[in-house]
């Protein structure tokens, strides 16, 4: 049963010795694998507690919190642009693990469809982005989270793409479309980084001019950074991704990686591929369907478009 806001505010004081929790509130967006709560104190200052609702999620929300508390060096440094959580308490739970209180991260989900061109907010987008794949990769290992090389991040993909494919549900043109680009070896020739893993619209926070802040830092690895600019390339409109592109690779020191938006967009296509695995192994049927008429949409865009250049 989740926990109640009240619950969690119960615990935010027993975290931070001293608050008086005067209202307590559930975020716009709460955590699927956490119960999470906004507690505002007696001075106006909103804290954020998350308690985890199963064993595996603790494991996880303890590595985030080890990599988020190396983070902190880094943002008071000046090395990343945005601000990030940063843990200030820690409550027992009864069943085992940790419940994690830090203050509220200043900004409002960015809004993709409003992004523009120009050195404005897509501009600081990129130089987030890049500087974020800047960081040393030690910050991850040292927190337990996963590290890849080039060579073992493609053959992850290529088993998630062989695991869709014994679904069934994928359209046959996309699976020999996604097993080309992944048995291109020069196309995986990239340098890891730091990789975020779980950028979106409602992790990423701004104040209209430039980004305030990156949150839910739980996928984090040293994986492609390509991944980190998927959803970009999607959702994003064409001359917003072009400013985005240009910050970054601005930003970037050493940058040479020419098939870095390939794939990206084979990123986000791969994405609705995961979302059906997730579906699967979930048991639910209406991820299931969501997934496949994606899948299928997807194929027909992609085909129409791989026709074009013959026809011309």
């Amino acid at each position: 049963m989740p926990r109640s806001p009240f619950a969690l505010a119960a615990l935010a004081t027993v975290a931070i010795p001293g608050m008086d929790a005067f209202d307590v509130r559930r975020p716009a967006q709460t955590g699927g694998d956490h119960d999470v709560a906004v507690v505002i104190d007696a001075q106006g200052r909103r804290w954020v507690v998350r308690a985890p609702v199963t064993p595996a999620a603790g494991a996880t929300l303890e590595a985030e919190t080890a990599l988020l508390e190396l983070l902190a060096e880094h943002v008071d440094a000046g090395r990343v642009p945005f601000q990030a959580p940063r843990p200030a308490g820690f409550a027992h739970l009864p069943e085992g693990g940790r419940a994690v209180v830090h203050r509220e991260v200043a900004g409002r989900p960015l809004r993709i469809d409003a992004l523009a061109a120009g050195p404005g907010l897509a501009a600081s987008l990129g130089r987030a982005i890049a500087a974020l794949h800047e960081l040393p990769v030690d910050l991850v290992e040292n927190a337990g989270l996963p590290t890849y090389d080039a060579e073992s991040y493609r053959a992850r993909r290529l088993a998630e793409l062989d695991e869709a494919a014994r679904t069934g549900k994928v359209p046959p043109a996309l699976l020999r479309r996604w097993e080309e680009r992944l048995e291109d070896v020069a196309m995986w020739r990239f340098q890891p980084t730091v990789v975020h893993g779980d950028l979106s619209a409602e992790h990423v926070l701004s104040d209209g001019v430039s980004i305030t802040g990156v949150l839910a830092w739980g996928d984090t690895q040293v994986a492609d950074p390509a991944d980190d600019l998927a959803w970009l390339v999607v959702a994003a409109p064409e001359d917003a991704v072009e400013s985005i592109l240009e910050a970054y690779q601005l930003r970037r020191t050493e940058l040479t990686d020419p098939h870095l938006l390939d794939r990206a967009l084979l990123a986000g296509e791969l994405a609705l591929a995961r979302w059906l695995l997730y579906g699967v192994r979930a048991g639910d049927p209406s991820v299931v369907a969501d997934a496949v008429q994606m899948l299928e949409e997807l194929d027909e865009h992609t085909r129409a478009a791989d026709t074009e250049p013959s026809l011309a």
